[in-house]
């Protein structure tokens, strides 16, 4: 005797929760039942938010991350984001010539920078301008261009024309997403092209992203991980996606926080 629809959810679930990701084919063959059926069970467990449809297959969590403004990012991961922020910061030496580019993690690393003799920071974020511009000895210069109101930011090609003057030592880049073959993306295109000249303007790249962001896309592609040199997250990375990231080449910080289940950028 079969089992029941009912069943048969709650089987796909519980396989869902033990792989992290199911195939049509695979439930087909396993229930008994047709291409078709598995492909109904799967988007009525969608429409439920129970996972996620992806090309013949299911994951528990959609991907795809969407813009969110300043306000609404800056209550995410407030924690992940501060100890993060405090280690990139420790990162900055004496004369050094530093890009920060935008987002609340950069805003958050802002706030953590101390008064260092010779330090200049070009910066795409009003926000951290702003309050770097507050500290001695170092000179802030803000880029030009379009403002970005949801991150209060610069975009567009003023900024891109106005960064290819310099060259720094290290660039200090928040990103919506981090994905092993896709790369480093974020939810707007033109950021994204200012970040890719950012990268050309600087020596080491640097990425502050809470543990939320790993396995995440934006729409916009920035590069692919073999332009990074170090990212700094939180302990809530998984230890099988850190492995991956080291054997890539990236020197991977991770700072130590409280074992809390955070919520996912969707």
């Amino acid at each position: 005797m079969g089992i029941n629809i009912a069943e048969r959810h709650k089987l796909i679930l519980n396989k869902l929760e033990k792989q992290g990701h199911v195939a049509v084919l695979d439930l087909s063959k396993e229930f008994n039942v047709s291409s078709v059926t598995i492909r109904k069970d799967l988007k009525l467990l969608e429409e439920l938010n129970l996972l996620f449809r992806s090309h013949g297959k299911a994951i528990q969590i959609n991907p795809y991350t969407h813009e969110r403004t300043v306000n609404e990012k800056e209550k995410l991961h407030q924690g992940e984001k501060n100890k993060i922020a405090i280690k990139a910061a420790e990162l900055i030496e004496p004369f050094d010539s530093i890009i920060l580019a935008s987002g609340t993690t950069i805003i958050e690393m802002a706030n953590q920078i101390k008064s260092t003799k010779g330090v200049t920071v070009l910066t795409a974020s009003l926000n951290a301008a702003l309050i770097v511009s507050e500290l001695n000895d170092i000179e802030v210069i803000q880029l030009g261009g379009t403002l970005r109101k949801s991150s209060s930011s610069i975009i567009g090609p003023f900024g891109e024309k106005m960064l290819s003057e310099f060259t720094c030592c290290k660039l200090f880049l928040g990103v919506d997403g981090i994905d092993i073959d896709f790369g480093l993306t974020t939810t707007n295109t033109m950021e994204a092209s200012l970040n890719q000249v950012m990268i050309k303007s600087a020596q080491k790249i640097i990425i502050l992203a809470d543990s939320s962001k790993f396995g995440k896309k934006g729409f916009g592609r920035i590069c692919g991980l073999e332009e990074v040199d170090q990212i700094i997250t939180d302990s809530g990375l998984d230890d099988n996606y850190r492995n991956k990231l080291i054997k890539l080449g990236i020197d991977v910080l991770v700072v130590d926080t409280p074992t809390i289940k955070t919520e996912h950028l969707q």
